[in-house]
Order: C-alpha cells, then structure tokens, then sequence
C-alpha cells in the first residue's frame, strides 16, 4: 500500500482568533459602563480663595499718546507720560502684587509703538505684563 505524502500548510486560519477577538470585545463593551469612576474627597480650607485682580489697563492710542485704566479703582483713565507710566504701575504693584497689567494697543497704531511701551515696562522690572485683544466674530 503506498502512502502520500503529507503536503505542509503555509497559511495560517484566522477565524478563532476573530472569534476570540469579537467575544473579548462584547465583554468590554458590557463591562465598561459598569466600572465606577473613582472620586477624591478633596480636603477643606476655613479661607477661600481671593477673587482675580481687575487688571491695570495701558491704552495706547493712534496717536501714542497714553493713559492708564486700573479696573479695580473704577473705569476712569489717567493720561500719563512715558516716564510716568512705569512709576504709576509699580506703585499699583507694590499696593497688590497680584494685578497684572494688560497693554491695550489702538488698531491703527504701530505694532513698534505697543512693544516700546512693552519694553519700557519690562526694562523698570514690572511683572506680569499681557497683550489685550478682542475676540473675533
């Protein structure tokens, strides 16, 4: 009786590790929504935490000229020189360390003129110092 030979696979099924793959991913999917999150009991402090400093306003207009608006003191706005500006501000600063200043550049004025008054601040160490924009439409 003759025998054959036995000829090898080169191809691998893949049809139970689909099988497996598919029950694996409905026990996920029943499981998952009945995990429970898990929660932190935060501690409690007797003092809450201060409100955010209105900001001190620096306009630059389209003609350069300047004037100081400190939100906190109300919306009224003080011309002021270039010399003057920094000595206000940091008098402002040392009153509460927290304010910062937001510079408020005109639309037509010279992007030059908003970084010297930018630079002119940073040069007499005043801190915390930001562009203010207005949002798009």
């Amino acid at each position: 009786m003759a025998r054959r030979a036995r000829r090898q696979m080169n191809s691998i099924n893949v049809v139970p590790y689909i099988d497996v793959m598919l029950v694996l991913l409905v026990i996920f999917m029943v499981t998952a929504p009945m995990i429970q999150t898990g929660s932190v009991d935060l501690p409690s402090v007797g003092k809450s935490a201060q409100p955010p400093v209105a900001p001190l306003e620096v306009i630059v207009r389209a003609d350069q000229s300047l004037a100081l608006k400190n939100r906190a003191k109300g919306d009224a706005e003080l011309a002021v020189s270039r010399e003057e500006l920094a000595g206000h501000i940091r008098a402002a600063q040392e009153a509460n360390p927290q304010q910062s200043v937001l510079i408020a550049g005109d639309r037509n004025v010279k992007y030059e003129a908003v970084l010297n008054v930018m630079d002119q601040l940073q040069k007499q160490q005043v801190t915390r110092i930001g562009l203010l924009v207005q949002p798009g439409k």
